[in-house]
Protein backbone atom coordinates (compact mmCIF):
# COMPACT_ATOMS: atom_id res chain seq x y z
CA UNK A 1 0.00 0.00 0.00
CA UNK A 2 1.56 3.31 -0.91
CA UNK A 3 1.83 5.73 1.61
CA UNK A 4 0.40 9.63 0.61
CA UNK A 5 3.00 12.29 0.79
CA UNK A 6 2.07 14.94 2.91
CA UNK A 7 1.76 18.42 1.14
CA UNK A 8 4.96 19.46 3.23
CA UNK A 9 6.79 17.05 1.30
CA UNK A 10 5.40 17.61 -1.93
CA UNK A 11 5.91 21.03 -1.51
CA UNK A 12 9.92 20.60 -0.63
CA UNK A 13 9.98 17.48 -3.46
CA UNK A 14 8.97 20.25 -5.99
CA UNK A 15 11.12 23.42 -4.67
CA UNK A 16 13.61 20.43 -4.89
CA UNK A 17 12.57 19.88 -8.52
CA UNK A 18 13.04 23.37 -9.48
CA UNK A 19 16.68 23.74 -8.01
CA UNK A 20 17.56 21.19 -10.06
CA UNK A 21 16.12 22.71 -13.61
CA UNK A 22 17.82 25.77 -12.32
CA UNK A 23 21.01 24.55 -12.21
CA UNK A 24 20.69 22.33 -15.84
CA UNK A 25 19.53 25.92 -17.21
CA UNK A 26 22.42 28.02 -15.68
CA UNK A 27 25.01 25.84 -17.54
CA UNK A 28 23.28 26.64 -20.33
CA UNK A 29 23.59 30.26 -20.36
CA UNK A 30 25.77 31.80 -22.77
CA UNK A 31 29.66 32.32 -21.25
CA UNK A 32 29.40 36.25 -21.93
CA UNK A 33 30.22 38.50 -18.99
CA UNK A 34 25.83 38.78 -19.08
CA UNK A 35 25.58 35.57 -19.34
CA UNK A 36 28.13 34.68 -16.87
CA UNK A 37 26.62 37.40 -14.23
CA UNK A 38 23.40 36.17 -14.56
CA UNK A 39 23.80 32.00 -14.04
CA UNK A 40 25.35 33.08 -10.74
CA UNK A 41 22.80 35.01 -9.53
CA UNK A 42 19.71 32.30 -10.53
CA UNK A 43 22.27 29.63 -9.54
CA UNK A 44 22.05 30.76 -5.90
CA UNK A 45 18.79 32.69 -5.74
CA UNK A 46 16.92 29.53 -7.18
CA UNK A 47 18.90 26.68 -5.72
CA UNK A 48 18.30 28.47 -2.29
CA UNK A 49 14.40 27.94 -1.83
CA UNK A 50 14.93 24.53 -1.33
CA UNK A 51 16.81 24.29 1.80
CA UNK A 52 15.53 27.35 3.19
CA UNK A 53 11.88 25.44 3.15
CA UNK A 54 14.03 22.53 4.76
CA UNK A 55 14.94 24.91 7.37
CA UNK A 56 11.83 25.76 7.96
CA UNK A 57 9.98 22.76 8.59
CA UNK A 58 12.40 22.59 11.53
CA UNK A 59 11.55 25.62 12.79
CA UNK A 60 11.75 26.06 16.57
CA UNK A 61 7.88 28.12 16.40
CA UNK A 62 5.52 29.34 14.17
CA UNK A 63 7.09 33.04 14.30
CA UNK A 64 10.46 31.23 13.16
CA UNK A 65 8.62 29.42 10.29
CA UNK A 66 7.21 32.24 9.31
CA UNK A 67 10.41 33.97 8.70
CA UNK A 68 11.88 31.28 7.64
CA UNK A 69 9.05 31.10 4.67
CA UNK A 70 9.62 34.51 3.85
CA UNK A 71 13.36 33.80 3.23
CA UNK A 72 12.37 31.09 0.65
CA UNK A 73 9.27 34.08 -0.81
CA UNK A 74 12.51 36.14 -1.25
CA UNK A 75 14.82 33.73 -2.93
CA UNK A 76 11.91 32.73 -5.30
CA UNK A 77 11.14 36.62 -5.86
CA UNK A 78 14.86 37.64 -6.92
CA UNK A 79 14.72 34.12 -9.28
CA UNK A 80 11.80 35.14 -11.10
CA UNK A 81 13.39 38.97 -11.22
CA UNK A 82 16.36 37.41 -13.15
CA UNK A 83 14.07 35.18 -14.73
CA UNK A 84 12.21 37.89 -16.31
CA UNK A 85 14.95 39.99 -17.37
CA UNK A 86 16.64 37.07 -19.53
CA UNK A 87 13.40 36.52 -20.89
CA UNK A 88 13.48 39.99 -21.96
CA UNK A 89 17.14 40.39 -23.65
CA UNK A 90 16.68 37.32 -25.47
CA UNK A 91 19.19 34.96 -23.44
CA UNK A 92 18.73 31.44 -23.02
CA UNK A 93 15.89 29.20 -24.31
CA UNK A 94 12.63 31.25 -24.31
CA UNK A 95 10.71 28.04 -24.07
CA UNK A 96 12.59 26.97 -20.82
CA UNK A 97 12.91 30.40 -19.13
CA UNK A 98 8.81 30.59 -19.67
CA UNK A 99 8.39 27.10 -17.96
CA UNK A 100 10.63 27.72 -15.25
CA UNK A 101 9.29 30.59 -14.66
CA UNK A 102 5.64 29.36 -14.29
CA UNK A 103 6.98 26.93 -11.92
CA UNK A 104 8.91 29.95 -9.56
CA UNK A 105 4.95 31.83 -9.94
CA UNK A 106 3.25 28.77 -8.70
CA UNK A 107 5.92 28.27 -5.79
CA UNK A 108 5.42 31.61 -4.77
CA UNK A 109 1.94 31.58 -4.78
CA UNK A 110 1.97 28.49 -2.61
CA UNK A 111 4.45 29.83 -0.27
CA UNK A 112 2.81 32.95 0.36
CA UNK A 113 -0.59 31.07 0.93
CA UNK A 114 1.52 29.21 3.56
CA UNK A 115 2.77 32.14 5.40
CA UNK A 116 -0.86 34.02 4.87
CA UNK A 117 -2.40 30.89 6.57
CA UNK A 118 0.36 30.84 9.50
CA UNK A 119 0.19 34.12 10.34
CA UNK A 120 -3.27 33.69 10.36
CA UNK A 121 -3.39 30.97 12.55
CA UNK A 122 -0.45 32.66 15.10
CA UNK A 123 -2.97 35.19 15.42
CA UNK A 124 -6.31 33.15 16.80
CA UNK A 125 -3.32 31.25 18.70
CA UNK A 126 -2.76 34.43 20.53
CA UNK A 127 -6.14 35.72 21.17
Amino acid sequence: MEQKRSLADQLEDRLIEFAARIIGFSTELPRTPAGRHIAQQILRSGTAAAPNYAEARGAESRADFIHKLGIVQKELNETSVWLRILSRINLGKHDLIISILQENIELARIVAASIRTSKARRQVSEK
